[in-house]
């Protein structure tokens, strides 16, 4: 892609996603890789009055901690980084992976990787806090490389275009159109934000639970680019029923395929998959992840196919999903783990959302 396309997404992004101001410090990481896009968005903040701070990460050089790393190296925790999360006023991620599933894979070494968890946990505290306050405003976002491309079985051609189609990036004008989700979401938590009960209703799911007292969010491209989806955190003991997960995912670097949850007074009590029921078997173990985190609805029309990249995938139009682990802080959650994956199934034949008794959406699109 021409270096148009990037200064556009570099714009949304600094002006809009992330609404830089004068002397804002602004966390940018990514990979070399996205070396165009950041070029731009470094120009962008400049433009704005704030201050870029880069970091640009190697091929394989976070691999190697827990290959050489002992446990008093591990357990260290980057004083920078700390800075960073207690200090900055926005944070940019662009994901721009190496390797096919970058990001997801199983740790080479369990152990080890509990250690870094263990350390971490104050940092990722910070950051959970900072931004579910808007204390620190986020984005996440995708630069497409082979890898990405790979991942979603598509050309690198064929994967930029989806990229920049999510994201609105081919419309004449993006932000116009993001304003236009929020206008048409904020219909659709304001109604839900007054409500109590909620069921999800189809061939794949019959799962009730209750929001009373949590807050629905209008995910209108600000905190992910791209988005279109409205969440929010069940009341963590109210969850009862069954759902299977019609779409596959990705987790630990595996494919995950069919799964089927069944849920009673907030705890997942059995659960099974057509493919990966053993990366099931390992996440469950862990704790906080047999609750749910998150209920979400999504409505990005220009999604309507998987890629393994839960960025893209959460938000397909004619979905809803779930996570089980970690919740919002911003919806009121109170669950906590260090899993937050977010499972999906179809909507659009035949599911419907029922809320305090009244359908409010059939056929993966809202009636409200």
């Amino acid at each position: 892609m021409s270096t148009a396309i990037h200064t556009k997404y570099a714009q949304i992004l600094v002006n809009y996603c992330l609404a830089v101001k004068p002397l804002d410090k602004v966390y940018i990481n990514s990979t070399y890789l996205a070396e165009s896009l950041l070029r731009e968005v470094v120009k962008e903040v400049y433009k704005a009055g704030g201050i870029p701070v880069l970091n640009v990460e190697l091929d394989g050089v976070s691999d190697l901690a827990l290959e050489y790393g002992n446990a008093d190296q591990l357990s260290w925790v980057n004083p920078m980084r700390k800075y960073i999360m207690e200090n900055f006023d926005c944070y940019l991620n662009i994901r721009a992976p190496f390797e096919k599933s970058d990001g997801e894979k199983e740790p080479s070494d369990i152990e080890k990787f509990k250690i870094v968890q263990q350390a971490n946990q104050e940092i990722n505290r910070i950051y959970f806090e900072r931004t579910g306050t808007g204390a620190m405003r986020r984005c996440l976002c995708q630069f497409p490389t082979a890898a990405g491309a790979e991942n979603a079985e598509m050309s690198l051609e064929e994967y930029e275009q989806f990229v920049y189609q999510s994201c609105f990036l081919l419309e004449e004008n993006p932000v116009e159109k993001w304003l236009e989700v929020r206008k048409t979401q904020q219909v659709y938590v304001d109604y839900l934000n007054k409500c109590d009960k909620v069921h999800y209703k189809g061939p794949n799911i019959d799962v009730t639970f209750s929001v009373k007292g949590r807050t629905w969010i209008n995910s209108d491209g600000r905190a992910n680019m791209p988005s279109g989806e409205v969440f929010s955190a069940p009341v963590e003991d109210t969850v009862n029923g069954k759902v299977y997960f019609s779409y596959p995912t990705i987790y630990m670097g595996k494919d995950v395929r069919g799964i089927s949850l069944q849920v009673k007074d907030g705890e997942i009590i059995s659960w099974d998959a057509e493919q990966g029921k053993d990366v099931l078997d390992k996440v469950f173990a862990i704790e906080g992840a047999r609750r749910f985190g998150e209920v979400a609805i999504g409505t990005n029309y220009n999604i309507q196919r998987t890629t393994r990249n839960i960025l893209f995938d959460e938000k397909i139009g004619g979905s809803i999903h779930m996570a089980v682990g970690q919740s919002y802080k911003q919806c009121g959650g109170q669950n906590h783990s260090t899993v937050h994956w977010d499972m999906i199934t179809d909507m659009k034949n035949g599911g419907e959302i029922w809320a305090d008794g009244v359908m409010i959406y059939q056929n993966g699109k809202f009636t409200i």
